[in-house]
Order: C-alpha cells, then sequence, then structure tokens
C-alpha cells in the first residue's frame, strides 16, 4: 500500500488526526456496511477518543473530498477513526488484508507525526523572524508618518521666507 495514498486519507477533524470509514473500508477491500457492522457489534471497543460519528455539517464540509453511494449520496455520517480507533479495527476485522492494511497505516499516522513535528519547529522560527523584523518595520513606518505630519504641519503653517539681498549688479548712480 502506498503511503503517499494513506496520508492523502488521513482528515485533521475536531483538532485530531482521523480516518473515515468509507476510505478504511476500501483500503480493506470490504463495503463500508460490513466495516460499520463489524464497529457496531464491538462499540465497547471504541470509546470516543478512538472513534466519534462526524455531524451533518463537518460530514458537508468533506464532501467534496468523498465517494458518493449508487443512490446518489452517502445516507449516514461517516465514522472517523483515530490513530488509536484503526488500530482497534485489526482486532475487530481479522483478515491477514486487515493485518497488512492496519501495518501501512500506522507507518502513515507515524510519518504525519512527525512531519507536524519538524514543521513545528520552522513554523516557530518563522514566526521569531516576523516579530522581530515586524517591530523593525513599525519602527521605520513611525519615522515615516512623523515625517509626513511633519511635512503636513509645515504646509499647513505659513512660513515666510526670510530677507533677503536683492541679487544682482549694482550699478552707481551717480
Amino acid at each position: 500500500m502506498q503511503l503517499q495514498t494513506i496520508k492523502n486519507k488521513i482528515h485533521d477533524i475536531r483538532g485530531q488526526k482521523v480516518m473515515l470509514d468509507f476510505d478504511l473500508a476500501e483500503m480493506y477491500n470490504t463495503e463500508t456496511k460490513r466495516l460499520k457492522e463489524a464497529v457496531r457489534r464491538n462499540l465497547n471497543r471504541f470509546p470516543s477518543d478512538f472513534m466519534f460519528e462526524l455531524t451533518k455539517d463537518e460530514f458537508n464540509s468533506l464532501r467534496t473530498q468523498i465517494a458518493t453511494s449508487k443512490r446518489g449520496g452517502t445516507r449516514y455520517t461517516p465514522f472517523a477513526f483515530t490513530e488509536q480507533g484503526v488500530a482497534m479495527l485489526s482486532s475487530v476485522l481479522k483478515s491477514d488484508k486487515a493485518i497488512e492494511v492496519n501495518i501501512a497505516i500506522m507507518r502513515a499516522f507515524v510519518f504525519v507525526r512527525q512531519y507536524a513535528l519538524s514543521h513545528k519547529d520552522l513554523t516557530e522560527k518563522l514566526n521569531q523572524l516576523e516579530t522581530k523584523y515586524n517591530k523593525r518595520f513599525k519602527d521605520v513606518y513611525d519615522a515615516i508618518n512623523y515625517l509626513l505630519k511633519k511635512d503636513k504641519q509645515n504646509k499647513t503653517k505659513k512660513i515666510e521666507p526670510p530677507k533677503r539681498n536683492p541679487i544682482g549688479f549694482k550699478t552707481d548712480k551717480k
């Protein structure tokens, strides 16, 4: 199973990395209906931190990413399985294919977690640089604004030019 294929099926919902029942059913080569039946028969193995059902709003926001049933759409909101929930599926679905797929999925979850951690460091560094340079740019903006205000004040005040001696040749009239 391709790691990239699995990574693309991991969604961030309610602040958790999850996989949806129809994606898992496809990977296990089973119908979503059968997967849900197996889960419902073993609900005590799937506490809320292992699996939850999406709300209609959550489901509608994901609709562009999901396949539809032959009847013109899925009729039930999907189950979302966390990493622990996917691991628990291996005890419910006992085929060789389920074991092989679960191993690949666990590797994908680990990869996504490591990827997120490596980007967390980069994000922190970018935030530090942004803070540092925002302060410098703020100082420049303040200086420009000061000069613009000063220029505006000078224009509003009528400043008389200093008295000067006329420029030119002096002629002696005698």
